[in-house]
């Protein structure tokens, strides 16, 4: 079976080894400094039922978009094939495969009933001429053939990576247009790699900081419809929203839930200082975290919902902290020189993911939890605001260029500093947040 040997870490890499021996399974194995994409092929799926032709050859390149992605994979190109794959029920061609070096083989097969889509799918460890685990399939309607895509996806990387899937998630996000002096703000959403974009909010007042819940059915966000800025919460299917009942005559703002999905954890400024509250959502009650004469903010949750990572000034600059969610004193983690800010837990537990400004540039970085093992992924006239991917390995971020025509982009990175790309989108973009995968 391929596997990961180990866990990734911060400046580590992957190489796929060679097969020694015909019969000798697939691994890929952990070294450092050089990085050997993974070589697979994704050939048409066949389509079972005449009306599933339309769908067959969108669906595969949809996974092979998704892997080649992640930057861990290099697909070997239609051209190169000796084998053709024309019914899903037939016997695998290794030699063929092998000839090319082919080292992952997914195959599939699509029908449509109606609007009712199946799809069934196999992968394949070609030097070691077996199937990965046993053949799947997936059953919805053909308006959601690009999340059956990516369902597939998740699939295929988890069983050769050992690590879970992302592909089949979303990402809420602030759409901006307009010019720099005037820009026009709305809340967005789409899939992960910026398909099928809609619309939650018009562009009539300032919206900032959107964030999933737990179950990624509702958002919170930050809105300055009412002037000064409020916590607002919008179920995401029916486009619904309310306010967040918090203290007359104050800004509120930085929300995020706990795990948990019972509390929201945020931001009030009240006579010039502002410092962090808790509330119960049930019985929207709240109380506060921090007393300091400092700004706090940026809460995170760590993913047991024990401990909290927040933005504060109160050593002088912004500086990154860590309390226990029932209050006391914080620790500082952050350590190194310039402005640190906006920390966000990773789903794993294991990492804080933040934005620093050193020297006159922005990064997006990471550090353990203690405030150990640092690490720069980027740098820019502007990077800011990073949100986790739902297995923890990949990062999502804003980059704004410089100039009065600059515009705000989402890109995306490993976490060891690799693979960092632009995320499409319709407009100007800023503010993403990840959702975990969908149910």
């Amino acid at each position: 079976m391929m596997k990961i040997l180990t866990s990734i870490f911060l400046g580590v890499a992957l190489m796929a080894a060679p097969a020694v021996a015909q019969n000798t399974p697939l691994r890929i194995e952990i070294t450092e400094g050089v990085i050997e994409l993974l070589p697979f092929a994704a050939p048409d799926f066949v389509p079972d039922t005449p009306a599933a032709a339309q769908y067959a050859t969108q669906l595969s390149r949809v996974v092979a978009a998704d892997l080649t992605g992640t930057g861990l994979f290099r697909e070997i190109p239609a051209n190169a094939y000796i084998s053709q794959v024309s019914s899903f029920d037939a016997p695998v061609q290794f030699a063929d495969w092998k000839a090319i070096n082919a080292q992952a083989l997914v195959t599939g097969g699509v029908s449509v009933s109606g609007n009712t889509l199946t799809v069934r799918f196999r992968i394949w460890d070609v030097f070691s001429d077996t199937e990965l685990g046993t053949g799947l399939q997936f059953t919805g309607t053909t308006d959601g053939w690009r999340r059956m895509a990516h369902k597939v996806a998740d699939q295929v990387y988890s069983r050769i990576t050992g690590e879970g899937g992302y592909f089949d998630s979303r990402v809420v996000f602030v759409s901006e247009s307009g010019p720099k002096d005037e820009r026009r703000k709305r809340l967005a959403i789409m899939d992960y790699d910026g398909a099928n974009v809609q619309y939650l909010t018009d562009s009539a007042s300032i919206v900032l900081a959107p964030r999933f819940s737990p179950a990624g059915d509702r958002v919170l966000y930050t809105s300055y419809e009412s002037g000064v800025p409020r916590i607002y919460v919008l179920d995401v299917g029916a486009v619904q929203r309310n306010v967040l009942p918090t203290q007359e005559g104050t800004m509120s703002f930085a929300p995020r839930f706990s795990p948990d999905g019972r509390s929201v954890v945020y931001s009030l400024a009240r006579g010039g200082n502002t410092d962090l509250y808790l509330m119960d959502i049930n019985s929207e009650q709240s109380r506060q975290l921090t007393n300091a004469p400092s700004i706090e903010t940026a809460p995170s949750f760590s993913p047991d919902g024990s401990q909290i990572v927040f933005e504060s000034d109160r050593s002088g600059t912004p500086q990154l902290y860590i309390m226990p969610v029932t209050g006391g004193e914080p620790r500082k983690i952050s350590s190194g020189k310039g402005r640190y800010g906006t920390p966000v837990w990773s789903p794993r537990g294991d990492l804080i993911a933040f934005t620093k400004q050193s020297q006159g540039r922005f990064h997006i970085g990471v550090m353990r939890t203690d405030g150990s093992a640092e690490r720069l992924l980027t740098a820019s006239f502007l990077d800011e605001g990073p949100t986790w991917a739902p297995n923890g390995r990949v990062i999502m971020f804003t980059r704004e260029t410089q100039g009065a025509q600059g515009r705000a982009t989402l890109y995306s990175v490993d976490i060891s500093g690799r693979n960092l790309r632009p995320v499409r989108t319709p407009d100007g973009a800023s503010d993403p947040a990840w959702s975990p995968l969908q149910k």
